[in-house]
């Protein structure tokens, strides 16, 4: 049975997790990081030595970094074309996946952390409308994107969907000022319904 270590509220966690549920592989959650700790004691040093989450045990096999995990489960437990097996469609799922650490990830962690991590009265005005600029404007590209495409990597549901569509869930509940963006707003409703998605990914932000 798999182990994946993390709390469950860390939006990296929450890829692996959802992408076991994807994968239909039963699996341990061992909660540890942030108010859990743990990250710092020598058995999950030995596992993982950069003190943060997610790590999945597999067996013998152990993985860290959130994507890789989800690449590892996708690649070993592939079901519907979830894993690309041709390489230039598997291609068009890792940009994606990469982009969110490029792009994405930056301009959202400044919003989580300014909107759900401090009080209103020490939020950084200014750096959140920057954030708020940025991301912004990445899910532009990513809206102009789905406008002729079902799901980031095309027409199937892959892995390339779950980075994105993790920080997608906090890009629609955080309290912003939005653009009408249609298609990437029928590319977030379509992933209500994939296995996993609203027990894992739409959960309370804290």
């Amino acid at each position: 049975m798999l182990k994946i270590w993390g709390r469950r509220n860390s939006i990296n966690v929450q890829k692996a997790l959802w992408t076991a549920e994807i994968c239909g592989r039963a699996y341990d959650s061992i909660e540890v990081g942030g108010a859990f700790g743990g990250t710092q004691e020598p058995n999950y040093l030995a596992m993982n030595p950069n003190k943060v989450v997610p790590t999945l045990q597999d067996g013998e096999v152990t993985v860290w970094e959130s994507n890789s995990i989800v690449r590892y489960l996708a690649s070993r437990y592939a079901i519907d074309g979830f894993w690309p097996g041709e390489p230039a469609a598997r291609s068009r799922a890792e940009r994606w996946m990469d982009w969110q650490l490029s792009t994405l990830n930056t301009p959202m962690r400044d919003l989580f952390w300014g909107y759900v991590r401090t009080a209103p009265e020490k939020r950084d005005v200014a750096a959140l409308q920057e954030a708020f600029t940025l991301a912004g404007a990445a899910m532009r590209i990513l809206d102009a994107h789905l406008s002729s495409n079902a799901f980031v990597a095309g027409e199937t549901f892959t892995m390339g969907d779950v980075p994105v569509g993790c920080f997608t869930y906090r890009w629609f509940t955080l309290p912003l000022d939005r653009p009408d963006l249609p298609h990437l707003a029928r590319w977030y409703e379509s992933l209500h319904d994939k296995p996993g998605y609203r027990r894992h990914v739409m959960v309370t932000m804290t």
